[in-house]
C-alpha cells in the first residue's frame, strides 16, 4: 500500500497506460481521479476500482483551461487535497513535417504539451500550499531517439522532457518532484486504432515489434509499475529524470 491516503489525478485514464495506472494506484491505496475526454471510459475504470469512495470519473478536455480548473475544483471538493498529478493524456499523429497540417500541429501541441502546462499551472500552487507533491508526465522514447513519420509527436514529447526538467529544478526546494516516463511502443487500444489505419495492419504490427530490441511490445501494466515507483516514497531522491521503459529502444 505505497500510496495510502494519497489522491492522484490521472489524465487520459480511460484506456491503455492511464487505465492500468489508475487501477494500480488504487490497489496501492490511492484515491484516484480518472480524467478522460471519454466519460464512459473513465466511469468504466472507476467501476473496475470497485469503490466509489476511492475513485471518481471526470470528463474533460485537458487542453482547455476551464475544463482543467473544473477537474482541480471537483477533486478538492471530493477529496480535499491532491498528492499526485499524472499528466498522461496524449495523441500520436503520423507524418513528416511537410505532411503535417497546421491544425494537426496545433492539436498535437495542445493535447501533448499545453494540457501539461495547464494542469501544472493549476496544481502547483496547491502543492506549494500543501508543502509538496509529485508530478509525473508521459513523454516518449521518441523524444530521445528519432522515429520515422513522427515529426509533430516527437517535437511535442521533446517539449515534455524539457518542461519536466525545468519544473524539477524550479520546485526542488519546495518538495515538489517532477519526472517523466519515456515508454517505447506499448500494446494499447490507441496503438490498435493506429495500426488499423495502415493498409496492412498485420504487417504494420510486425514492423512495430521488429524495431523493439526485446522483440515484443510493452504492456500498459509494465508502464504503470514504473509510474508507481516514480510517484512513491521509494523514489523520494529522484527528480527531473526521463525514465525510459522501452525494451531497449533507446540503448
Amino acid at each position: 500500500m505505497r500510496l495510502t491516503d494519497k489522491v492522484a489525478i490521472i489524465t487520459g485514464a480511460g484506456a491503455g497506460i492511464g487505465r492500468a495506472t489508475a487501477l494500480l494506484f488504487a490497489s496501492e491505496g490511492a484515491k484516484v481521479v480518472a480524467v478522460d475526454l471519454d466519460l464512459q471510459a473513465a466511469e468504466a475504470v472507476v467501476a473496475e476500482v470497485g469503490a466509489s469512495s476511492l475513485a471518481m470519473a471526470i470528463q474533460a478536455d485537458v487542453s482547455v483551461l476551464a475544463d482543467v480548473q473544473r477537474v482541480v475544483a471537483e477533486t478538492l471538493d471530493r477529496f480535499g487535497r491532491i498528492s499526485i498529478l499524472f499528466n498522461n493524456a496524449g495523441i500520436v499523429p503520423h507524418g513528416k513535417i511537410h505532411q503535417t497540417t497546421e491544425a494537426e500541429w496545433d492539436r498535437t501541441m495542445a493535447v501533448n504539451v499545453r494540457s501539461m502546462y495547464l494542469m501544472c499551472h493549476e496544481v502547483v500552487p496547491i502543492f506549494l500550499k500543501q508543502g509538496g507533491g509529485d508530478i509525473l508526465n508521459t513523454a516518449s522514447a521518441a523524444a530521445l531517439r528519432s522515429v520515422v513519420d513522427r515529426a509533430a509527436y516527437s517535437a511535442s514529447k521533446g517539449a515534455v522532457v524539457a518542461l519536466t526538467k525545468s519544473m524539477a529544478l524550479d520546485y526542488v526546494r519546495d518538495r515538489i518532484r517532477v519526472n517523466c516516463l519515456c515508454p517505447g511502443t506499448v500494446d494499447t487500444p490507441s496503438l490498435g486504432q493506429r495500426l488499423a489505419a495502415f493498409p496492412d495492419p498485420v504487417e504494420a504490427r510486425k514492423q512495430f515489434v521488429a524495431r523493439q530490441p526485446m522483440g515484443r511490445l510493452g504492456t500498459a501494466e509494465e508502464i504503470a509499475q514504473a509510474a508507481l515507483f516514480l510517484v512513491s516514497d521509494e523514489a523520494a531522491f529522484i527528480t527531473g529524470i526521463a525514465f525510459s521503459v522501452d525494451g531497449g529502444f533507446t540503448v
